[in-house]
């Protein structure tokens, strides 16, 4: 692939900035900004994108392997090279390979599912050794004989249906198909269901053949495609099973693995479309609804059997050590305050997209600020860069590091940046309400490296709206169990008919992801530019009102629910009203210091910025979510039958949705509280800021 060609390099370079102010910063100095941040974009270099992804995606690196042990060493010579201040910090955690896979139907017609993925002739990768096989962490052991029942996307929902029809899974094997929800609830539901064992397998509707063509001529899942991933209950808790809530080293107690509550009861397996299909043929009953229809070329239907399938499962339950690497930007005024980018470095085979296109993206980002400080450039807080380990797993490596540092991270953790895989397409941001504004002047002012345009204007030319975030990605601590101010971005673009298979190679990055290395160039640009606002604001650029919209509009949202009726809402209202009235003071209050941030006392404006980003951790419950008491933020969190996608005000929302009526009212009682909390800390910031 070619360098970023020169006349994107000057697009890049010269947007000039919006007419507004930039949050944090005097008027005057946001346009000094101008040509700094535009030094930042131009450092970015398409070829240090390519040598940073043929090093780490060339082998197959799954957690707890040498490989990703080499990944690991080879990002921390990089951080160093480029001045920084670099370490692994290792972590024996909870990670089992398979050791035996078998899929064989037995009735009413002899078949044995081949459980591999081909060598592709034009993609040297696919014939890389040390794939690990086709499997789903965590998975329960067994070697178990059932009848098959088709149940679409295993959801919740499609078990109503089968009941609704006569159907009964138990003692069945469910047979489901990948999409809809997180590959973890599936198991969960089913075993709540009642079966015995779960298979998923990857419809072509969703990611093969009936999307486009198929790999290699086009970007598509091919009949024998798999689906690796974890089953671990992410909703549940993420981070080694073992040791929920603390850090999984030495010293610290682990549960034994039947006492985790994060851990499938049944055994499951990802299978492909082509070792579905035998089943699917020899199973009877009504035939199922349109929305539950694949394109596989059979009938399908929604009953029970005569397929009978005979599945062996054995993983070996072993602790391996997973490697996160950690490295440092250290800043001149507020060294102990400081801001954290992170993103994976571990892959289920060679991981070209995920999760090496945004490792490599880090990477540049690090060396781009790296180049910054060796030329002059002093941050006033620290950022910190991370690669995380066994994110495929669990979450595991960022969620035992920010277990391992708690309390360091509670008092000083400014904010959280996320990404993952970055590909050709749209840039997406999801955040917490506190870092909305924040987000949309930060895409305001960084240019679409297809149109030229802001990013801003190609994402929604009337303003940037943050999605909420749920999880799925190395996030998840931070905002959730610890209440860090958080936001996860990435340039979009479609790698699900080689998600998780041996096909995400260098090859279907090269062709399908991002040709030229164009996004991934430009997105290590944008991360190192917000990295830097964020580091350098005289104050913490939260936007306070936009938490009390977000408040007042999903509150509104929640009451219109047929199911709400009945609640009390006053309190809830009550406080939402007083946290609206504490932000428009406390922006009063910090507009007024905007002509005069460089001359304030820094003592005192140390206390003011501590004021405003601890003020997120008031957001939080010590008792956590009901059932959940590891996720303890209170404005969103995953679904407990969606996994990745995330439930706004989850306590009162997923009460009223499953007709819990009082707990619903205490959900609203609790939030209330955390509000009361929360505004008494934006008030103390609008103190503090009209003292200084």
């Amino acid at each position: 692939m070619k360098p970023l060609s020169l006349a994107l390099t000057c697009l890049l370079a010269q947007r000039t900035f919006a007419a507004d102010s930039i949050r944090g910063f005097p008027d005057d100095e946001a346009k000094l900004r101008q040509p700094f941040e535009e030094r930042l974009r131009a450092t970015a270099e398409s070829n240090k994108i390519r040598e940073f992804m043929t090093r780490m995606a060339s082998d197959p690196h799954q957690a707890g392997s040498p490989a990703s042990k080499a990944i690991a060493e080879y990002a921390l010579a990089k951080f160093r090279d480029f001045g920084l201040d670099a370490k692994i910090e290792t972590f024996d955690v909870l990670l089992p390979y398979p050791v035996q896979r078998s899929v064989e139907m037995v009735s009413p017609v002899h078949f044995v599912a081949k459980l591999r993925e081909p060598i592709v002739k034009d993609d040297p990768d696919s014939s890389d050794a040390n794939q690990i096989l086709s499997y789903n962490a965590y998975s329960a052991n067994g070697d178990l004989t059932a009848q098959v029942v088709y149940a679409n996307y295993g959801l919740p929902e499609d078990y109503a249906y089968l009941k609704s029809k006569g159907i009964d899974v138990k003692g069945k094997i469910v047979l489901v198909r990948y999409g809809r929800g997180f590959r973890g609830v599936k198991p969960k539901v089913a075993a709540e269901n009642g079966a015995v064992a779960c298979l998923i397998y990857s419809d072509p509707k969703d990611d093969g053949y009936f999307q486009g063509d198929i790999y290699p001529k086009g970007p598509f899942r091919p009949s024998s495609g798999v689906q690796r991933g974890s089953v671990m209950d992410l909703p549940v808790y993420p981070g080694d099973p073992l040791t929920p809530g603390k850090p999984s080293i030495p010293g610290v107690a682990r549960l034994k693995i039947e006492e985790a509550r994060n851990l499938p009861k049944i055994p499951v397996m990802p299978i492909s479309w082509e070792d579905a299909r035998p089943i699917l043929e020899q199973i009877d009953g009504e035939i199922a609804p349109v929305e539950w229809r694949g394109a596989i070329p059979v009938t399908y239907h929604a009953g029970s059997g005569p397929a009978t399938v005979h599945l062996k499962i054995q993983a070996d339950n072993a602790i391996r050590p997973v490697h996160d690497v950690v490295a440092r930007i250290k800043g001149s005024l507020y060294p102990d305050q400081y801001v954290v980018y992170g993103n994976h470095h571990d892959s289920w085979v060679n991981g070209a997209a995920d999760p090496v296109s945004g490792a490599a993206s880090l990477l540049e980002a690090a060396r781009i600020l790296g180049k910054a400080a060796q030329q002059g450039w002093k941050p006033k807080r620290t950022i910190v860069f991370a690669l995380w380990d066994a994110e495929e797993f669990g979450l595991i490596g960022s969620t035992e590091w920010t277990e391992k540092n708690r309390d360091d991270l509670l008092k000083n953790a400014v904010a959280y940046f996320n990404s993952d895989t970055t590909l050709r397409g749209a840039m997406s941001v999801q955040a917490t309400p506190s870092l909305e504004k924040f987000v949309e002047e930060w895409m305001r002012d960084y240019p679409d490296p297809a149109s030229g345009k802001s990013l801003l204007e190609t994402t929604n030319a009337r303003g940037y709206r943050a999605g909420p975030l749920g999880s799925g990605s190395d996030y998840t601590a931070f905002v959730h169990h610890l209440g860090i101010a958080s936001l996860n971005a990435g340039f979009e673009g479609n790698m699900s008919g080689v998600y998780h298979s041996i096909y995400d190679s260098l090859r279907w990055f090269q062709y399908f992801g991002d040709p030229d290395y164009i996004f991934t160039t430009a997105f290590s640009g944008f991360m190192a530019t917000g990295l830097a606002r964020m580091a350098d604001a005289y104050i913490v650029p939260f936007d306070f009102g936009r938490v009390a919209r977000f408040l007042r509009e999903t509150v509104e949202e929640l009451k219109k629910s047929p199911k709400s009726r009945g609640l009390a809402w006053e309190s809830l209202d009550r406080e939402v009203e007083r946290v609206g009235l504490a932000a428009r003071a406390f922006g009063t209050a910090a507009n007024s210091l905007e002509p005069r941030f460089a001359t304030l006392d820094r003592g005192k404006l140390r206390k003011l910025n501590e004021a405003v980003f601890q003020s997120e951790r008031g957001l939080t419950r010590p008792e956590g979510l009901p059932g959940r008491e590891w996720y303890k933020y209170q404005l969103s969190a995953p679904g407990r039958y969606t996994g990745y996608g995330a439930k706004t005000l989850p306590g009162i929302r997923e009460a009223i949705e499953a007709g819990r009526v009082d707990e619903a009212q205490m959900q609203i009682k609790s939030l209330s509280e955390v509000l009361g909390t929360y505004g008494d800390r934006v008030r103390t910031a609008a103190r503090l800021a009209g003292e200084l």
